[in-house]
């Protein structure tokens, strides 16, 4: 009987929400249906008719509908379609056959998403301004912004000034005095220019097709690059991609598509491309990219090797280090570091002010960049310049000093390090090699004078440091991208080992990371995985996955192509690279062979933005692996015509992340990039509200991997029958934001600042434990 009456009330749900919310009227316009939902058994069914906009509604079961939705029992059927819903509950049933759907999988889709519908159509969001402006919030990698639009434009970005309802912020008391943070936040100035990208003339508006290129005939790769386009529909487009997808996977079976993607993407734990894109390349059974640590490099080879962190690809801990230093630190050394141009990853100018504190307490600077950077200028203290990639010969001329002077904490040496006397042999010479790393002998490579490496040497050792190695204080930084950043990376660990890590003033960082706020509170990562379900490829599994249960993929297709011998994996059919595995440090040493045995060689390409002729080396190797025969395929989708569209056979247009529904922290990666929240001064999240409607015909990403995925059909199981926003709404209440505002709120305001830790259970300093 309750199931009954559930779905009765569903018919006046439907007819009220027609009635009273203007945009879901338009959304019964767009299908004529029939869906029948009803037990299995027959015993319980009412079949809804939709038709030029109208719904009604009959109790019992026929057999000419459209889609066929079965539940195992009414009882199961009254659970399920109870509010609020149970999606544990719902995802059981969809795994054990408990709740099937037949009929075609853009009827089941939309029905799905309609149903869902009912419950957001009273949904607002956007505060209007007196002057016809509306301001909406979205993030960008640079930091979140305050979207203003009009007219169906945008108008500008600005930083976002908390309001009198956003917390007090934190201080640190340090050397008598008192530091505090404005109670606002900051915007790179790519973040800030964001306005110009949405607005770009080198947009993909429109699907295109390659003058040349006939599926059905002559392909012509080797106009690939030079070939014009004609617009095409979607309708056609998205024909030829999913007929290509059809035709290798049976031709040549697994392994024939390559999925090729960048490091990074528009910001957002929804459309990010470690939720959308690989939960679409786990359904077609694509061959992956391999990425090499292209941000870490220097770190993950070299430095993990001496202290671990695998999890964190070689980076140091980052808590606690700004009141340490404030209150500690003689000396900061930035070595590669430039976190005024580099704002860390994500971060922004929050860094700036705890520097300039940091000036004012007349903490001392060293800088040693082969060009005298933007910090450096800005901070003032001593420029040493190394020729470029030297630095390691310059560490380890410190080294030397040290040990030839007792300038070093031998007694942390001893008792918390292993494999000194190895390192001791190294620089002194008395190894095989027979080189004494002497300040004369790095003199001659770095062209810095060895007075002043003994300098530089002894007012280290003299004075509890900082070393800010790379632009986050711990990773990145120009020096590990080098030809020797493995041996830079491996000489920073040993140069703070030296000098007892982890005791007061004496720590990795340069004031970008470790402030004190809140890092328990649970928001997670775009690296987590969004809605992918992918535990393999993403942190899904540490948190995600337990508070937001949703259906795993798995990619079935057990290859790999190094993304820097991609070209010569396509050109002579092979290629070796090694992997980041963050399981372990052994995990480096397992070679990734292609291609793999059982598998077929690629024959088409699936491009998801980026532009590896713009960042990889040797970049004609790129155009010659594009204009081959051996890629019989090639699609782009992408946000902008730059590198590789252009050499594609269709071209997918997206829209950027001002046009589409999402959600996401503040420079929060989650997964491999963990607590780099640590960076800010306020913990922000965002929703990403669509300011405008997509530019021409671009979609989301989401948008066009769902069209995709619905011809081939897995659309219900892309999609799980939610749409973006839906998604947003499942991510927010998978955290800890409805313990502190409400989703109405919440979408309509835009944007949560969580209050900072008490001073009492701040997170400890990195180390201390260890020192």
């Amino acid at each position: 009987m309750k199931f009954s009456l559930i779905l009765y009330g569903l018919h006046w749900a439907l007819r009220f929400s027609s009635w009273r919310y203007t945009r879901f009227k338009k959304r019964l316009e767009e299908k004529d249906l029939k869906v029948q939902i009803r037990v299995a058994d027959n015993s319980v069914g009412r079949t809804f008719t939709f038709r030029s906009g109208r719904v009604t509604s009959r109790s019992g079961v026929q057999s000419d509908v459209d889609v066929d939705i079965s539940v195992k029992t009414a009882a199961l059927g009254a659970e399920l379609m109870s509010p609020p819903i149970d999606h544990l509950k719902r995802i059981e049933a969809i795994k054990s056959f408990s709740l099937i759907a037949i009929g075609p999988d853009e009827l089941v889709n939309w029905f799905s998403e309609t149903i869902y519908m009912v419950q957001r159509a009273s949904w607002q969001w956007g505060t209007p301004a007196s002057n016809g402006e509306i301001r909406y919030v979205n993030n960008t990698n640079g930091g979140p912004v305050f979207v203003y639009a009009k007219g169906g434009k945008i108008v500008r970005l600005t930083p976002i000034d908390f309001d009198k309802d956003d917390p007090d912020t934190w201080t640190i008391e340090a050397r008598g005095r008192q530091f505090s943070p404005p109670r606002k936040s900051s915007i790179s100035p790519h973040g800030l220019a964001s306005k110009s990208l949405v607005y770009s003339k080198d947009r993909n508006l429109y699907p295109m097709k390659r003058v040349d290129f006939d599926p059905n005939g002559k392909r012509n790769p080797q106009n690939r690059g030079t070939s014009g386009y004609e617009r095409i529909s979607w309708e056609e487009a998205l024909d030829i991609v999913e007929a290509e997808i059809k035709r290798v996977n049976r031709q040549y079976g697994p392994g024939a598509i390559l999925a090729a993607r960048s490091s990074h993407h528009t910001w957002g734990n929804v459309g990010y491309y470690i939720s959308a894109y690989n939960r679409f390349i786990n359904i077609i059974g694509a061959t992956t990219t391999l990425l090499n640590p292209d941000s870490w490099e220097g770190w993950y080879w070299g430095a993990m090797h001496h202290y671990g962190h695998s999890m964190r690809n070689g980076a140091a801990e980052i808590y606690g280090q700004v009141e340490d230093c404030l209150k500690e630190a003689d000396l900061i050394v930035f070595w590669a570091s430039d976190p005024e141009v580099t704002n860390g990853v994500y971060g922004s100018f929050e860094g700036t002010i705890r520097r300039q504190w940091a000036k004012e307490l007349g903490i001392k600077m060293i800088h040693i960049d082969p060009y005298l950077n933007e910090t450096a200028a800005f901070l003032g203290g001593k420029w040493i310049a190394p020729r470029p990639s030297t630095s390691p010969a310059l560490a380890q001329a410190i080294t030397y000093v040290w040990v030839k002077e007792e300038l070093y904490d031998q007694e942390y040496v001893k008792t918390r390090t292993t494999g000194f006397d190895k390192w001791r042999a190294y620089i002194l010479g008395q190894d095989d090699e027979g080189i004494a790393r002497t300040p004369e002998w790095a003199a001659e490579e770095t062209g810095v004078p060895a007075r002043d490496i003994r300098a530089l040497a002894r007012e280290w050792a003299s004075k509890k440091t900082y070393l800010s190695a790379g632009g986050m204080g711990t990773t990145l930084g120009g020096a590990c991208r080098s030809a020797t950043g493995a041996q830079w990376a491996r000489s920073m660990i040993c140069l703070m080992a030296m000098q007892g890590l982890g005791k007061p003033g004496i720590n990795f960082g340069g004031l970008q990371f470790g402030s004190p706020i809140d890092y328990n509170f649970y928001f997670p990562g775009y690296a987590e995985g969004g809605f992918s379900g992918d535990l393999q490829n993403s942190g899904n599994a540490i948190s995600l996955y337990q508070r937001m249960p949703h259906l795993i993929s798995m990619n079935p297709t057990q290859q790999s192509v190094p993304r820097l011998k991609m070209a010569e994996a396509i050109l002579e059919g092979k290629a070796e690279g090694y992997p980041i595995d963050i399981r372990s440090i052994e995990g480096q040493f397992f070679p990734v062979r292609y291609p793999s045995p059982g598998h077929s060689e690629v024959k088409i390409m699936y491009k998801y933005g980026g532009s590896y002729i713009g960042t990889q080396p040797d970049s004609n190797r790129y155009v010659k692996m594009y204009q081959s025969e051996k890629l019989e395929f090639v699609v782009a989708q992408a946000i902008w015509n730059e590198g590789e569209v252009k050499f594609a056979d269709i071209i997918l247009p997206a829209c950027t992340n001002f046009e589409r529904w999402d959600i996401g922290e503040w420079a929060n990666p989650g997964g491999y990039g963990y607590d780099w929240i640590g960076q800010l001064n306020h913990r922000v999240i965002g929703i990403q509200h669509p300011a405008i409607e997509p530019l021409g015909e671009s979609k989301s990403d989401f948008q066009i991997f769902h069209e995709v995925t619905k011809r081939l059909g897995h659309g219900a199981y892309f999609s799980e029958g939610l749409t973006e926003l839906d998604w947003v709404k499942r991510i927010f209440d998978a955290s800890d934001l409805p313990k502190h505002i409400s989703w109405k709120k919440f979408l309509r305001k835009g944007y949560y600042v969580v209050p900072p830790e008490p001073e009492a259970t701040r997170t400890k300093t990195s180390y201390r434990w260890f020192a």
